[in-house]
This record gives C-alpha cells, structure tokens and sequence, in this order.
C-alpha cells in the first residue's frame, strides 16, 4: 500500500487521537513549515471534540512570508489513514501539499 506524508501541527500528533483515526500510534519526524501562521478555532462538532479533548483546535493561515514558521512532526502513513484524517478534520480545514524545510513536500490540513 502506499504511503503519503502527512504534516501535523496540532491534534493529529495526540496519541488518543491517533488511536480513535488510525487505530495505532503514529511515528514521525520533527520538520518545519514555512511560510504560515498558526491560529485557533472553535471546534463544533462533538466528536472531535471527544476525540481531542477541546474546543478550539489550532490551524494555518498562509502568509507566503518565509520568516512564519511552524514546527510540527511528519508522519508517513497510508492513502486510508489520510481519508480518516479528512473525516476527522472539520469543514473549517482544506488539505493542501506543501514543501517542508527538509526538503520533504506533505499534506498539511490548512484554513478552509
């Protein structure tokens, strides 16, 4: 099966969430985004919100300033896990590829 890069910033790198849309524990690798900044948002649908344990969930705004950075772990993971990723991700979130300062290019879930 094939594997896609997935860049997460928030959540997605919580164990508990990883385990309720993976059914396993994510490995990955420190990298940084460049070109973004990092807000909140309310989060309204409750099962994100059990999933997660909050209310407000962080998310990309693009700047195309090379100066915003944003750290975060890349995980490898399968075409099947990214489709569980969209459905746990709310309506707020579009995912876009974007180039990772390690020269990797990811998924990354940014303002809708």
């Amino acid at each position: 099966m094939a594997e896609v890069l997935l860049f997460s910033y928030g959540t997605l790198q919580d164990p508990a969430v990883q385990m309720a849309n993976f059914g396993r524990r994510l490995e990955g690798a420190a990298d940084v985004l460049t070109g973004f900044s990092i807000g909140e948002i309310e989060i309204t649908d409750p099962e994100v919100i059990a999933e997660s344990g909050l209310t407000h969930h962080l998310i990309l705004h693009p700047t195309d300033d090379p100066a915003d950075v944003v750290p975060g772990v890349v995980f490898r993971i399968t075409e099947q896990e990214l489709a569980a990723a969209d459905r746990y991700e709310a309506e707020d979130y579009r995912r876009v590829l974007a180039p990772l300062t390690s020269g990797l290019e990811a998924w990354v879930y940014i303002a809708a």
